[in-house]
């Protein structure tokens, strides 16, 4: 999808949405003073220290222990909230909200038949379209840069870029900034994901996989090792 920051919603519709949301919010429970949120697993400890300085060796040592089974259970599960969270959003023009669109981009790419990183990929490349436009590239692949090959971390930080290639009918815009970086080992690959599982991923007459079919793929992604990302040009 491309930015919407250059088209701002209306206030009369920004405040039927916000109202909207802000239902939402009084919804959520508020934890009163004094109670614990609850621990991950049945034989884990609270930390009593109130402040990091305060936290000593064994602090730490209980801490980190418990931080590793914590995020194996918890990271897919909450960035896959993160994307499901707006299933049921309105759109400010497409035919389908930006949840259709991720799981359309990614129900192509595994009916294309390919591999699993990329399709993960495709599912989570516009996460950040709304709650973060003018950098939601950069927002997916801090997410899944740890996990996922050079290539398609280079991909997801350029794409939003790459995409305006597509934008012909927008006046004023630099269709062809993606230049820059032809002739660059991810730049064909990245023109690909754009042409083929991003600026088409729109249609309502798509029939879209459902998200389960993609939750095991998500779920071993994100329990490979993690890596070291750099930010090679």
């Amino acid at each position: 999808m491309v930015d919407p920051s250059a088209s701002p919603v209306i206030p009369s519709a920004r405040s039927k949405i916000d109202r909207h949301r802000m239902n939402e919010l009084d919804a959520i429970s508020h934890r009163p003073k004094g109670t614990r949120s609850a621990l991950g697993g049945t034989d884990w400890q609270y930390i009593e220290a109130p402040g990091l300085d305060d936290f000593s060796a064994q602090d730490w040592e209980t801490l980190n222990r418990q931080r590793t089974p914590y995020f194996a259970g918890q990271q897919a599960a909450q960035a896959l909230r993160m994307l499901t969270a707006s299933r049921d959003d309105a759109t400010f023009g497409y035919q389908i909200n930006n949840y259709e669109h991720c799981l359309q981009a990614a129900t192509m790419a595994l009916r294309d038949g390919l591999d699993e990183e990329t399709v993960v990929v495709a599912l989570l490349h516009d996460v950040g379209f709304v709650a973060c436009p003018t950098l939601h590239g950069e927002f997916a692949a801090a997410l899944l840069g740890a996990y996922i090959s050079e290539r398609n971390h280079w991909m997801l930080r350029r794409h939003a870029i790459f995409q305006v290639h597509h934008c012909r009918g927008w006046p004023g815009l630099d269709h062809d900034e993606r230049e820059r970086w032809r002739g660059h080992a991810h730049f064909e690959w990245t023109a690909r994901f754009v042409e083929r599982y991003d600026q088409n991923s729109i249609q309502a007459d798509y029939e879209n996989a459902k998200i389960e079919e993609f939750v095991p793929l998500v779920q071993r992604i994100f329990a490979r090792p993690p890596r070291g990302v750099g930010h090679p040009e």
